[in-house]
């Protein structure tokens, strides 16, 4: 089944963000959301998460659908280590060794995972909280520009593991670069200012 954005209309303090906007998202596809700053990508996506309401308009096919978010911040519990922030979302058939190979697999050593999330680079907490999305139970993924802080050869690698895991999921991903789209394919949907 499809998620459906059906009329959604979302203003700010008076600036119209979503203007009766209506949208298809294919089960089981990557959709790829693009456009300037301002035109309205990340609230879609919250709206679509059920992080927020729209002014007007529904959102249908998620229903009782795992939800999973990675957000432009990471959202990690500082205090807590690397593999413990991934633990949080996951079912208990995932092990740790899992963990630590999907971790491997995004170039965090072992060392890492040990370490709380304060004492991280941008970029690994970055990973961390790919990981802990990618990881989670969940139907559908939420990405809001996931790669941003990874140097280019680190965000090769961990977009290639990212498409590698999601294949045949459905997976709403918004980003403003054009390689990133290309590399992960799917459906491109354009949100003009």
């Amino acid at each position: 089944m499809p998620i459906e954005c059906n009329n959604i209309c979302k203003s700010y303090n008076g600036k119209t963000v979503l203007d009766h906007l209506n949208l298809s998202f294919p089960e089981g596809e990557t959709s790829c959301i693009m456009g300037p700053s301002g035109g309205g990508k990340t609230t879609l996506l919250r709206i679509m998460a059920g992080l927020e309401a729209p002014d007007t308009g529904l959102v249908s096919g998620l229903e009782n659908k795992r939800k999973s978010f990675v957000f432009q911040e990471d959202r990690l519990c500082e205090n807590l280590s690397a593999a413990a922030n991934i633990r949080l979302v996951c079912e208990t058939s995932v092990t740790a060794d899992d963990i630590s190979q999907a971790m491997a697999a995004v170039g965090l050593s072992p060392d890492v995972a040990r370490q709380t999330v304060r004492s991280l680079s941008g970029g690994q907490r970055r990973r961390v909280a790919i990981l802990r999305a990618l990881l989670a139970d969940r139907d559908v993924l939420f990405m809001d520009e996931p790669f941003k802080e990874l140097d280019a050869e680190t965000k090769a690698k961990v977009m290639l593991y990212v498409r590698q895991q999601c294949r045949g999921k459905t997976v709403l991903f918004v980003t403003h670069d054009e390689g990133e789209r290309e590399i992960m394919g799917g459906r491109l949907i354009i949100c003009k200012e």
